[in-house]
């Protein structure tokens, strides 16, 4: 029934209505009940940061739900809640009720992400904690329309030009102006998003928290031993310890082990002896891969969309690039195939169509949701 309804509302705009999303949910707001919502905008890193922090507050015994995207094989990887993916039943009845508050009107015109973002609400209504994360944007995303008690803001870079700008100030702005409390800061490869998050904050009369400021001796001590425990890379490590300062900031205790079971699937996971999966699809993915496989080659199983700076993702991947395997997706917004040719040929880069799998070689499957979801389905078949 969701899944129907879903299929008719195209997953992509060329243009977004931003006041849509407010109208819609103003109609409907004092039918809803919300949790204590903890807000994570940025570019890289939302999925994993949000599950440690869902999965903490649910091993500290409180009610939780964590609303991502986009999913990779399932819709229900996107509500996760106490601990699971929502099943089909739930999704179903929460389709229903959803449906019974809004016009018929409001309903069709909302987007794939809009509707979903709701429906994730109506879900999540009796959980004490939500952790939200925004889809592209920041102040305008769906997800901005909710009042929440605290705003994580994970590295920023470029990335959807088209949508949030074209340079790392506009980007940012647009993403941090989405703090309505507080605003929680994470590690930034570019300095001046440090300078904009005092800003808007100074601005708003809103208390500014840099992750580092809150983490003390015993924190990296707990830190080091979840690295051990769960063999996390650098990337994953920094999204640590950005959970355990919003921890901190909400007033509630941890050990070691409410961290210990956390990691979500997709970001660096390795399937097989042999291979390695990861969602990423823009240059800061990229590198944080870079510095997480540097010691060995690869053969990169690669696609890429037309909009993103694929060229620059294989210079920076290039040194760990054995060759590069092209494998299909189904996506109009998928590069063409002879402008992602050229661009290896140009790099030097050995590349062939993806068939299968060799056992002798090690293999980073890299690109979009798209490639990793192409490239499990085969693999799985």
């Amino acid at each position: 029934m969701l899944e129907a309804f879903l299929n008719n509302k195209p997953l992509f705009y060329d243009k977004i209505d931003y006041e849509r999303m407010p109208r819609v949910y103003a109609s409907i707001k004092q039918k809803i009940k919300l949790p204590k919502i903890i807000h994570i905008v940025g570019t890289n890193g939302k999925g994993t940061t949000g599950r440690f922090l869902a999965s903490a507050l649910y091993s500290l015994g409180k009610s939780t739900g964590h609303y991502t995207s986009p999913h990779i094989l399932k819709f229900n990887e996107r509500i996760w809640l106490n601990g699971r993916d929502i099943d089909d039943d739930a999704l179903n009845a929460a389709h229903t009720e959803l449906l019974s508050l809004l016009s018929k009107n409001d309903a069709n015109s909302l987007s794939y992400f809009e509707y979903t973002t709701l429906l994730g609400i109506v879900l999540f209504k009796e959980c004490e904690y939500l952790v939200l994360e925004a889809g592209l944007g920041g102040q305008r995303d769906a997800t901005a329309v909710f009042e929440n008690i605290l705003t994580i803001v994970v590295p920023i870079d470029k990335d959807h030009e088209a949508f949030l700008g074209t340079t790392i100030n506009e980007i940012a702005t647009t993403k941090i102006l989405a703090v309505k409390t507080q605003l929680l800061v994470g590690k930034q490869p570019h300095k001046e998003v440090y300078t904009i998050a005092k800003k808007i904050c100074d601005d708003k009369g809103l208390a500014l928290h840099l992750y580092e400021e809150n983490l003390d001796k015993e924190d990296e001590l707990k830190v080091s031993s979840i690295q051990k425990s769960n063999n996390l890379e650098p990337y994953l490590v920094e999204n640590l310890k950005l959970c355990i300062s919003a921890l901190k900031i909400i007033g509630l205790k941890y050990e070691s082990q409410n961290l210990r079971k956390s990691r979500l699937f997709g970001r660096l996971s390795r399937i097989s002896k042999n291979i390695i999966v990861d969602v990423g699809h823009n240059t800061l993915a990229a590198k944080s891969i870079f510095e997480s496989l540097k010691e060995d080659k690869y053969t990169l199983v690669y696609n890429s969309y037309k909009d993103k700076n694929y060229k620059d993702i294989l210079i920076i991947l290039k040194e760990i690039i054995q060759s590069v395997a092209i494998i299909e997706i189904e996506d109009e917004r998928r590069v063409p195939l002879h402008d992602l040719e050229k661009v290896l040929d140009d790099l030097n880069i050995k590349h062939t169509k993806f068939k299968k799998i060799n056992r002798e070689e090690n293999y980073l499957v890299f690109g979009s949701f798209s490639v990793v979801e192409a490239f499990l389905k085969d693999y799985r078949e």
